[in-house]
Order: C-alpha cells, then structure tokens, then sequence
C-alpha cells in the first residue's frame, strides 16, 4: 500500500526547525543514524518524523518519555497533517492505543517500545526509530539506545534518530555511529526570545523534616497571583505555568491561587490528572476564554509545549528518583532544582515571544544547586531493567553499547532480587517465569503479585489491588484498603483512570472476571495479600506504639513509623516506605506511605521463603544461652528458651553467636595473642598460604579452625576458659609451618645471653614492627639490626635504662652507638653509678648486671670509663 508523502513547508510554516529540513535530509542520505540538536520549541519533534517517514518505507516510530507528550505530539501532527488522529499519525501509550493498518508515524513511550522489542526484537514492519529528548537520560530511553545499536547490527537498513534538546549531541553521536565515525549531527539554533529572570526568595524555609513547607507553598501561590497580575497590565492574553515538585504540592499551590485569584482558571498538570485533562491543558485555550495558571511538576519541563504561556514561577524545587541502598527502598526525594532544568522551565515562558521567570528562591541559593540532574540509570531501581535485559539476552547490559553502564551496586540489588521471583538464573539467564513476568508492563514484583495473587483471590482483585499500588494514585491516610474501597465505590476522583488500569491488567492474568478459587475474604485480607506477594521483604509487624503513632518493623530489617488508622495494626503489608525525618516517621528515618492490614497466617504464606526456624544463641556472662526463634526476615515471630547440646545445631548456635558478639567474649592467653600477631605478620608480609587473623576471617572461618572449641561452648564451658592458642594452630600451613619459629621468633637472644620476648604489632596494625625492650647494656658491641621475616622487617629496639625507663628508639643499632649513646651516657652514668656506661661500647662486653658483678663474672673484659 502507498500512501501520499508529507508535506514539510506545510507542516514546517512557522517553525524554526523549518530551516534544517534540507540538512536534515542531506544527513539522512549518507547516515542510517543521526543525531538531531534543537532547542525547546523549535518544531524538531513535529518535522523530523515526516521528513524521515518519507524517505523510509515501514512504519517511523518515535518514542517520548511521557505519555502526555506522546499523545500530545500524535494530535499536534495528525491536526497539521489534516488527517484524523489514528490513520496516518497515531500514539500508543499504557492503556490508550489509537493506530491503524494506514499509519506511518506512530509515537509512543519508550516503554511501550521497550516490550514491544522482547516480542519482536526484529521491529517487522518499522523503517525508522526516532528517540526524542534523549537528554533527559531517562532510563528507558537509554536502555532503548542500547538494544537499538543491536538491532541494526542485523537490520542496516533501520534508521536510527536521537533528538536532543541541549548542547550533548557529540556523545550521542559516537553511541550512534560506528567506529569508523560518529553519526551525523542536524544541528538548529535560533535568537532566543528576551527572557526577564525576578528573584522572589521566601523568607522562611522551603523544606523541613517533613518535606515542603506549608510557608513556601503560600509564598510561591502568592507569587504566582502577583506576579501575573502585573504581566496581566501589558499582557492581558498571556498564562502562566508554576513548578512544583510533587502531585501533592501542585494541588496545594493551585487551592491557594483558587483562593487568591477567583478571576483566574488554575488547572492542573501532572501524572495523577486524567488524560483528557491533560490534553486540554496542552491543548491551549480559547479566545473567549480565562487567563490560565498551570500549577505542574515537572511534566511540563521541557517535552511540552504549553500555548500562550508567558510567565513561569518556578519552586525550584524538583522530586527526583534515590536508591537507599541500606535500607533497600527506592522513592521520589525532594531537593534543589539542577540549574539545567530550571533553564528548561524558564524556556517554557519563551517558546512564542518574550517572557518573565521569577524563581522563590535567591541567586546565592540558585548557585549552590547541582549543575545537572543525575541520569536515571545512577539512582533509579534496576529491577525492571535488569529483567527487560535478561529477557533481550544481555544479562547487565553485557555487550549493549550504553551510554552510562548500569551501576554495579544497584544492579546486584536488581538481580538479587530477580532471583528471588525465580525471574532468572544463576547465570542471570531470564527463565520462563521471568518471560511471563516481562510480558506485563509493570514492576516485576507487581507482575509476581498479580500472577499468583490471582489464583489466591481471583483476577479481578488482583488487578484492582496491582492497579492502586502500581499507579501513581494517592493513597489516603496510607491506608490502600479504604483507598480501594473509595475507588471500587467510584467516590474517588480517580476511579475512572483505576478502572482502566484494572482492566488492562486483568487482560495478563488469562483469567478475566475471575473471581479465584482461595477461601473467601474481605477486602482487608484481600489487598494485604496481594501486597505482601509483590513486596514481601516490606511486611510489617507493630514494635510501639504511642499516641502519635506507631513503629513497624519490616521484614527487610528496616524500621518505619506510621500514623492514623493503620498505626493500631498488628500487621501490616506495606506498598510504599520512604526515607522521612518528619513526626509520622517516628524517629526511625522512614515513614509508610501506603499499606494494608494483613493476618499473621497470609504474612507467612506470602514470605514463605523468609521464614526461618532455628536455633539463635547469644553469649551471657561468658555462657551460651539459646533460644528458638520463629521469623520472618527480621520480625521475631516466637522465641522460647532452649537447651544448647554439642551437636551440630549446638555449635551452629555457638558459631553464629560468636560471629554476632565477636571474638572479644574470649579471654585471649599471652601465648594465644603472641601466636596471632606473629600470624598478622607473616600474612602481612608473605601473604597466603600464611593465614589471614583478622578478625572478619576469623569470624568467616569459625569452623575451619576453631571446632572442637564450638562443641565446648556449646556443651557449657564459658568462653573465658577456651584457650585458643591451639585452636589457631591448626590454621597453620604445611609445611610452611616448621619455618614459623624461624620467621616470626617468640624471643632474640641478645648479646648478654638473654632470650628477651618479642613485641609483635596488633592484629591490624599494617604499619608497625616488632619491638625488643631490652637494657642497653645487654647489647654493648652489637652492630648489625636483627631483622625477622627472612630479612624483609627490621626489629625496632627500645632500649631501657638499668630501672627499665626507655632511653632511646632505634632500628639501626650501629648509628645509635657512633651518635646518640654519647648523649645518653652523658646522662645516665651519674644516675646509674653501679652500672657500666663504657666510653667504647664497641669493645665492652655486654652484661645485664652491675659493673662489680660484671666484673667478677668477666675480669678481663671489666668495662672502663664510667
């Protein structure tokens, strides 16, 4: 089927980007990749796909990180085009498709592409792939770049567009080129229209423990009405769009502007607001109709283009995506805006003509904000990503060329917990669970939730439940039963976009309008379940409880606060916890966002895998004292006192007490310290098959070394009584061994005769040597430093007065007699008249007694010069 070309003068008339058309063809005919760089607003996203459309044959499709602009992209060009939306331009985005056999240009998520790929990595059909605002470094969108370099490794006739609002087109094009050469860069600027920056700093705080203040939202409100009136006097027609961080804070600005401004028609823009809303937004308004302020997230940042905005009041605060690693939660932070995307936002008042920015905050504080936002990739969780790249057959983005690589740290938590769903191997591999769990564009733990919660409460339910948690609809009081309810009942305001969701999702179950064959349920059991299957390291069991609220404890470790309804709740499964230092997180530096009630006998059937039963042990006054512990995770079920036997479970229960108290519960001999620092050494110094004695190997090591002494403990002896000299012999090599005394000696002779005990350094102390305390007179006429570990370390010496005072530090004995001893001689021999301090003590003989004694053991060698 043929289908009439594009026409781009038509399509292009008064667009900036007009003017690249020729260039952008010219590259198109000696590159199958290109990299386009135009600002905001020039048309790029409106021209190059026709342009591109008419010069492959398949379908162009072009990807944009949100679905309002992919919707909005798909209206703009079908209108321009006049075709109706749906036959040669159309959109297709989560849970709203508008396509036909006739359709050439199709915009779509990056998402939507990303599945659409696992199915048909081959793109049948498709002539070119657009990637627009690739610098926004959504993770999807670089995922996207990378399985698209593999594709065309197979389909050279595949064309390949990234489309970049800013200055970073060079890194793309070496992604998108080949060795040979990067790809061709299309590049538009035009004269910026004037932009007035105001500063409008607040004169309280903008954030505090508990997020964005209620000051700062009636600062910016305030601003906001102000700040149009005055444009209003010369620009009666213009609007205005204010940035604010969240969903949350967008409606409170926009209640206030109500409040202040009756005259005005404040509408809201952000993820939660139904799709028809938002296209009206994007969609402008009519002559005959209000002035317009638009309170939005960052939404409208910079893939938007809103007409008639003329004024931007920016928060300059913005939420951006943050891994806690230790706590193993992921959520939206609040924090200062990047200075490059609060240039974004101000471009957003210059798009059609001149415009005004005024920022809540003042040029010192806009200064100290980060330059850029981190990609996604760096602070995003990886689970979904991880699992998309084991199904395309690049376990961790191996091979894929990336612009970023996936970072080690985040990605082991991905694929730890991919294993756990048995999403994938242990070689990373997806398995066929993890196929079926990729086929549902959601979370991999929603898409695990909704597939075994569906045969526990049937596919209806499942869906409703997977739909609330999986969405991002407002869960009252953190409480996902009631908010169920209110959506099922269809009081909420949101029912209509649920009930969408909840379909599309009770398509992937197979079992639609199902009901379930479990046992009958409440709603509470009902939503508990199911959010204790996605999400079972978060079920939650009540530790305090006061009057301002409750604390949890997860099965993660971790510990939550919570306040209103659910705070009096045994148990709870918890959907969304988030780092918080406000009054509901209880002092435990995170807050519940949303949960719901669940039985103690649901927790365990669905942590299944988190329970364990065993035998726990503690040392008490130098005792091993037992318990039998129940758990799931962390939460302590039952403990009941027991006995400990040397068995097996005896000296399990001794080892991992001993690992969680360390080794200090022992009382360390002379000769079992000794023994351990001349070890250190020699590991130190010579490395394996010499042992290492720290005490992180020691403790991994329990039961290589230190078993008999497990049954001991286990079977009563107190650990003061465990002597653990021989233990760490059997950590010694063979037959390196019978050179230990030779290495790492326990005593020197010394001149006098006398065998002085060596000092060896601590466990971990990397530095220091051994050291020999020894009278100074006991080492007369010694010139050569001893040094141990085969010559490799030199003995420091502290050499002593007669009463044992420290009279001098050295390592090198021949430079101490030839200098300092003067010195010291000088000193000592009128203080230690008994004692020889010989002028030559080259020549003297060593001694560790007085001069008359020396003298009676050796009349020939009587030192002189006293």
């Amino acid at each position: 089927m043929t289908t009439a070309p594009f026409d781009p003068s038509k399509l292009g008339r008064g667009l900036a980007f007009a003017a690249a058309i020729t260039d952008l063809g010219a590259a198109l005919d000696h590159s199958t990749s290109v990299v386009v760089s135009a600002p905001p607003g020039t048309g790029k996203t409106t021209l190059v796909p026709p342009i591109v459309a008419d010069r492959v044959a398949g379908r162009v499709i072009v990807t944009q990180p949100r679905r309002v602009a992919a919707r909005a992209a798909a209206r703009r060009l079908a209108h321009l085009d006049g075709s109706p939306l749906g036959s040669r331009v159309g959109f297709t985005v989560r849970g709203e498709r508008q396509v036909s056999p006739d359709t050439r240009i199709e915009f779509v998520t990056a998402g939507v592409l990303l599945r659409r790929l696992l199915t048909d990595p081959g793109l049948d059909g498709v002539g070119a792939v657009i990637i627009d605002e690739v610098h926004e470094r959504a993770l999807e969108t670089d995922l996207l770049i990378g399985l698209l370099g593999e594709v065309r490794e197979l389909r050279d006739d595949l064309v390949l567009v990234a489309m970049s609002a800013t200055l970073d087109a060079e890194r793309f094009a070496a992604i998108l080129g080949t060795d040979a050469a990067p790809a061709p860069i299309v590049t538009q600027t035009v004269p910026a229209h004037p932009l007035e920056v105001r500063w409008a700093p607040c004169p309280t705080p903008r954030l505090d423990e508990r997020g964005v203040t209620w000051a700062f939202l009636d600062h910016v409100a305030s601003t906001a009405v102000a700040a149009h009136r005055d444009l209003a006097r010369t620009d009666p027609a213009a609007d205005a769009l204010v940035f604010a961080p969240g969903a949350r804070e967008v409606s409170e600005i926009a209640r206030r502007i109500r409040g202040l401004a009756g005259e005005l028609d404040v509408r809201e823009l952000h993820g939660q607001v139904p799709a028809a809303e938002q296209d009206a937004v994007i969609g402008g308004r009519g002559p005959d109709s209000r002035p317009r302020i638009i309170v939005t997230t960052s939404l409208a940042e910079s893939s938007l283009t809103v007409p008639g905005v003329r004024l931007v009041v920016d928060s300059c605060l913005s939420r951006a995506p943050q891994r806690d690693a230790m706590r193993g939660m992921s959520g939206l932070v609040t924090g200062p805006t990047p200075r490059a995307s609060a240039v974004q936002r101000a471009g957003r008042a210059t798009r059609q003509g001149p415009g005004v920015v005024v920022r809540c905050v003042d040029e010192r504080t806009f200064a100290a904000a980060p330059t850029h936002p981190a990609p996604e990739i760096a602070v995003a969780d990886l689970t979904d990503a991880a699992l998309l790249l084991a199904c395309w057959g690049a376990p961790g983005g191996a091979g894929l060329r990336l612009v970023d690589p996936l970072p080690a740290g985040s990605l082991g938590d991905a694929l730890a917990v991919l294993r756990g769903l048995g999403a994938i191997d242990a070689d990373g591999r997806a398995t066929e669970e993890g196929r079926q769990l990729a086929r549902i564009p959601t979370d991999p733990r929603l898409a695990r939730a909704l597939r075994a919660g569906s045969t526990l409460v049937g596919a209806r339910t499942a869906a409703e439940v997977i739909a609330l948690i999986g969405g991002d609809l407002r869960v009252a009081d953190g409480d996902a039963s009631s908010t169920l309810a209110a959506l099922r009942s269809g009081r909420s305001p949101d029912a209509r976009r649920w009930q969408q969701e909840v379909r599309r999702f009770e398509r992937f179950t197979g079992q639609s309008g199902s009901t379930g064959e479990g046992p009958a349920r409440g709603v509470l059991d009902q939503t508990g379940l199911v959010i204790a299957l996605a999400f079972p390291q978060w079920i939650a069991r009540r530790v305090d409880h006061s009057a301002q609220g409750a604390t949890f404890l997860l099965a993660s470790g971790t510990r939550a606060g919570i306040t209103g309804p659910l705070a009096a709740a045994d148990w709870l499964a918890v959907a969304d916890v988030t780092r918080s230092h406000g009054r509901a997180a209880a002092g435990t530096g995170a807050i519940i966002r949303s949960a719901a009630v669940i039985t103690e006998s649901d927790a365990e059937q669905a942590a299944a895998h988190l329970i364990t039963d065993r035998v726990e042990a503690q040392f008490v006054d130098g005792r091993v004292v037992a318990r039998r512990e129940r758990r799931i995770g962390a939460i302590t079920r039952s403990s009941v006192p027991v006995r400990v036997r040397a068995d097996e479970g005896g000296r399990d229960a001794a080892r991992r007490a001993l690992e969680a108290q360390g080794l200090g519960v022992f009382t360390w001999s002379e000769a079992a310290d000794g023994l351990r620092r001349r070890l250190a050494l020699l590991h130190r110094e010579l490395g394996a098959p010499w042992p290492d004695v720290s005490d992180a190997a020691l403790l991994d090591t329990l039961s290589s070394w230190l078993g008999p002494e497990l049954s001991d403990l286990a079977a009563g002896t107190p650990a003061a009584r465990i002597d653990l000299a021989p233990a760490l012999r059997r950590l010694l090599p063979w037959p390196e061994a019978a050179g230990l005394d030779a290495l790492a000696p326990e005593r020197l002779e010394v001149p006098s005769g006398s065998r002085v005990r060596l000092s060896y350094p601590p466990v971990d102390d990397t530095d220091a040597r051994p050291v020999v305390a020894v009278k100074l007179q006991e080492c007369f006429g010694w010139a050569e430093t001893p040094r141990l570990v085969g010559g490799r370390v030199p003995v420091l010496f502290h050499l002593l007065s007669p009463a044992g005072h420290p009279l001098a530090v050295t390592d090198d004995l021949a430079s101490f007699w030839a200098g300092p001893y003067a010195q010291v001689r000088a000193e000592m021999r009128g203080r230690y008249p008994k004692h020889p301090w010989p002028e030559d003590p080259w020549s003297t003989a060593p001694t560790r007694h007085t001069t008359r004694r020396a003298a009676l053991q050796h009349p020939g060698d009587a030192p002189h010069g006293r």
